[in-house]
């Protein structure tokens, strides 16, 4: 906010968030600090760029107006989204009653008396906000990795080779227990010949296609 005796003005700077071939205003707010009218006028060192609204008025004492400024459409944007562009607002005490078509530059002559205030302001670019990156399921910090399923619900090749294995090495143990003894008197060979066929079934699923 500026520190002049006549206007507080806010911001002091234009910001616009840059966006390319479309039209981008902002405002500033204007308040009279006086029990005076204020009148004031807005210039620019690029005035094909920007339209400003209204360009020139009057502030009641201890009221506020609000100024528009909006930039044309730009075909590129500057380098590193510097901009050289800068507005100069003029203030100076009139008398009451005064209206904003009564203004004229003789107003704010300062070789003709008159004591006016000048604020400088610059403009702003301020990048475009970038979308979020998309996150992986699984990549979380902390996060287990999960095993992935076929469109069919079954298992992958490398999940079901896991599987196997360890049937494989249960089979190896119930055949190993053929060769103990028994004390309620099972079939041994009735155990050798599941073990057998839970184990051809086995290699049968691993020779099946996909």
């Amino acid at each position: 906010m500026s520190r002049g005796d006549l206007l507080s003005i806010h911001p002091l700077e234009l910001r616009f968030p840059f966006a390319l071939r479309k039209q981008i205003s902002c405002s500033l707010q204007l308040s009279n600090k006086t029990d005076n009218y204020v009148a004031f006028k807005v210039k620019t060192t690029n005035p094909k760029k920007y339209c400003v609204r209204p360009n020139a008025g009057v502030v009641l004492p201890r009221s506020t107006s609000d100024v528009i400024v909006t930039m044309q459409a730009q075909k590129e944007a500057p380098p590193d989204m510097n901009c050289r562009d800068k507005f100069l607002l003029q203030s100076v005490k009139v008398n009451d009653g005064i209206t904003a078509k009564d203004i004229t530059s003789e107003l704010f002559n300062k070789e003709a008396g008159h004591v006016v205030e000048e604020c400088k302001l610059k403009v702003v670019y301020l990048s475009p906000p970038q979308p979020p990156s998309p996150v992986h399921e699984g990549s979380e910090e902390g996060s287990s990795p999960r095993g992935s399923v076929s469109d069919n619900g079954h298992v992958n090749a490398a999940e079901f080779s896991t599987v196997r294995s360890c049937c494989i090495y249960l089979s190896f143990l119930l055949l190993s227990a053929v060769h103990s003894t028994d004390a309620n008197g099972v079939h041994f060979c009735c155990r050798m010949q599941a073990a057998k066929a839970f184990n051809e079934q086995l290699e049968a699923q691993d020779l099946s296609p996909e």
